[in-house]
């Protein structure tokens, strides 16, 4: 089977299990400006633009801070968390790993801003991602098509030709809606299924070529588990 152009990793809940840290630094604002906040909420921003979440948590909370602010304060919490320890997701690190030393190119495409993105990218070996797009560098976030155009135009290669590795519901529709075969792997929220994506249960065990099988079905239609939806 033929490897992918390039593949395209979203980060948080995908490459690395940072959404413990986020959901934990929401309660954190929240509760120390006198509200309360749940994990119902707190899984609807997953995979969410910065900003978008932001003003979910301004108007579902009793926090007033401008968006912008409430980012920053997520983004504190968060990078200090990444940097005494990453988690990665299983099988990420040494699919990674694997397509390097096949030569296929990575890029890492996050709704998080730079300053997390440099955080995990630190802790991976110098050169492990080709090009890195974030939150806070385009003009429209996931669940929009922009973020996944962009890196594949930072990497000259076609969309149609790469594959995506997605969690989150808001980041399965960004790469499908860019044209990008898309790998699910869900984690914290369970993940629709969409024409354009498949569905696997984790990336332990995926090859670089089992990775180009998984972009071949998800070119075909919508597939989950290997099997064609009626």
């Amino acid at each position: 089977m033929s490897l992918p152009a390039a593949v395209l990793w979203d980060m948080d809940g995908t490459l690395v299990d940072t959404e413990p840290y986020w959901i934990a630094a929401e309660h954190e604002i929240v509760e120390e400006h006198g509200g309360t906040w749940s994990d119902e909420f707190a899984h609807q921003l997953v995979g969410n633009d910065l900003l978008v979440s932001a003003e979910f948590i301004r108007a579902n909370s009793t926090i007033t801070w401008d968006a912008v602010r409430i980012v920053d304060e997520l983004l504190v919490r968060v990078v200090s968390r990444v940097r005494e320890h990453v988690t990665w997701r299983p099988g990420a690190r040494e699919l990674l790993d694997a397509l390097r030393a096949e030569g296929v190119p990575n890029a890492l495409v996050t709704m998080s801003w730079r300053s997390l993105a440099d955080a995990v990218v630190e802790a991976l070996p110098e050169g492990a991602f080709t090009t890195v797009v974030t939150g806070d560098e385009v003009g429209h976030g996931k669940p929009h098509p922009e973020p996944y155009h962009a890196a594949a135009r930072l990497l000259g290669v076609a969309a149609e030709d790469c594959v995506a590795i997605e969690d989150s519901p808001t980041g399965v529709r960004s790469a499908v809606a860019a044209g990008v075969p898309t790998v699910a792997v869900p984690h914290v929220v369970s993940v629709p299924e969409l024409p354009g994506a498949v569905h696997i249960a984790t990336l332990t065990g995926v090859t670089p070529h089992r990775l180009g099988e998984l972009a071949d079905e998800a070119r075909k239609g919508s597939v989950v588990g290997g099997h064609r939806l009626a």
